[in-house]
């Protein structure tokens, strides 16, 4: 086996939970491979360094080995190498600022102009550093 699409390879080694999550991922510019953007039909080889961006974070893996087949957790260091700095690690544990929204009693459900407003609000505060 000289190389296997990245969406496959991606799914295989457990960074995603189906092929078509992995594959929208690529296909959305979250993944990168040697620092370009590539196609879910990109062929992964040896060596090459994978980073998946996530919420805020940016992972970074480092391919050791290429397998087709979905691997148990266990066996999934035999094929990558997560080489994901400390620092991006570290924005995982970022306090969260807490929004209380204040809402009168008896009105209900928010409607569906109220809830766009709350999650452009929510994005604003939680993903402001991508693009």
């Amino acid at each position: 086996m000289d190389d296997i699409r990245l969406d496959k390879y991606l799914w295989a080694v457990r960074i995603f939970k189906t092929r078509s999550d992995a594959a929208d991922a690529v296909r959305t510019n979250k993944v990168t491979v040697n620092g370009a953007y590539a196609k879910p039909s990109r062929e992964v080889k040896v060596g090459d360094r994978i980073e998946v961006k996530r919420q805020q974070v940016t992972y970074s893996y480092k391919v050791l080995d290429l397998v087709s087949s979905r691997q148990p957790a266990k066996n999934v260091p035999d094929y990558c190498l997560n080489t994901t700095p400390q620092e991006e690690l570290d924005k995982l544990n970022v306090p969260r600022e807490t929004i209380f929204v204040f809402r009168d009693r008896g009105t209900g459900r928010p409607t569906k102009k109220e809830r766009r407003d709350l999650d452009e609000l929510m994005d604003g505060i939680y993903y402001d550093d991508e693009e």
